[in-house]
């Protein structure tokens, strides 16, 4: 443990619904651990969306360097966010104990997916340099803007996320997601949508187009093989015009990562892209409802500094 380390003084954010709730429940336990490798830090519980990226905004704004997230990917989001509007984001570290459903960006960026052994990473002098997305789309008629680390989507994966945050919160792991994944698929029509990937237009009928900086979404889907979170590049996989049954049978390729063999899906890099639709279509980023289309992606690159074990 390097000396730096030890003399600083982390703003500990915590979402207790995290994780169907057991973050509340698994908090003493690990604030124990976190007292027990050694880090001095304060916290605070989140009240609701949102209420994450307003306390790491002012953590970090108030002389903060070291914010630690505890919960899902969506609070993750919200301290990255909350860091990145800051008025010290190149200057602050972000921590990860991830005790949510999906913990989808641990597993791109390389920290343990369970909380005990994350907990021991965070006074780890290793730091990550990360790209991070940004993501513009529509809500209640404003433009907004919303960072991502991870991936963030549009069409599909956006409406089964919709359907998973209907979804009894008692379940953890995959099955809110593939419950609603099961729940979106009979309603769900193909969209028609104008593709622009840097300078290339194109218009197509879509399921999902999957904008990635990181390689898993949906709890372990490994949808962006290639991805990198610092190649200063977005990975984008368009799944085109493909019908129920297909989707289901090739859902195994997706855990695997080896859709990009069919036929109806492509990968490339690319630093943009923007879809737009005559229907309504949803965004989503990391895991989280955002609005809808018409959507741009593009990335900040070496944006956020993680610390990895």
């Amino acid at each position: 443990m390097s000396g730096t380390m030890s003399t600083l003084h982390a703003k500990v954010i915590v979402n207790p619904a995290a994780g169907a709730s057991s973050t509340y429940r698994r908090w003493p336990r690990i604030s124990r651990l976190l007292k027990h490798v050694g880090l001095s830090f304060d916290y605070q519980y989140t009240e609701g969306i949102g209420h994450a990226v307003e306390l790491a905004r002012i953590a970090a704004s108030d002389g903060y360097r070291y914010l630690v997230a505890v919960g899902g990917d969506g609070t993750v989001n919200e301290v990255a966010n909350g860091i990145l509007y800051s008025t010290n984001p190149s200057s602050t570290n972000l921590g990860i104990v991830s005790t949510g459903t999906g913990s989808d960006f641990v597993r791109s960026v390389g920290i343990p997916r369970h909380y005990v052994n994350a907990c021991s990473c965070l006074t780890s002098p290793r730091r990550a340099l990360i790209d991070v997305g940004v993501v513009e789309y529509q809500r209640n008629g404003q433009t907004q803007r919303r960072f991502f680390v991870n991936a963030a989507g549009i069409g599909f994966d956006a409406s089964v996320v919709e359907a998973t945050e209907r979804f009894p919160k008692y379940f953890g792991g995959t099955i809110p997601y593939l419950g609603g994944l099961m729940r979106t698929l009979f309603a769900y029509r193909n969209k028609q949508v104008v593709l622009r990937i840097d300078d290339r237009v194109e218009t197509a009928c879509i399921l999902s187009v999957v904008v990635a900086n990181g390689t898993h979404v949906g709890g372990g889907m490994f949808v962006a093989p290639e991805a990198s979170l610092n190649d200063s590049l977005l990975d984008i996989v368009a799944i085109g015009d493909i019908g129920k049954f297909d989707l289901l049978k090739s859902l195994p390729m997706v855990y695997k990562g080896t859709h990009g063999n069919h036929p109806k899906v492509s990968m490339e890099k690319a630093a943009r892209v923007s879809v737009e639709s005559t229907e309504r279509v949803l965004v989503h980023a990391d895991g989280e409802l955002l609005g809808e289309g018409p959507a741009s992606f593009w990335l900040t690159p070496a944006a956020l500094s993680v610390v990895v074990s």
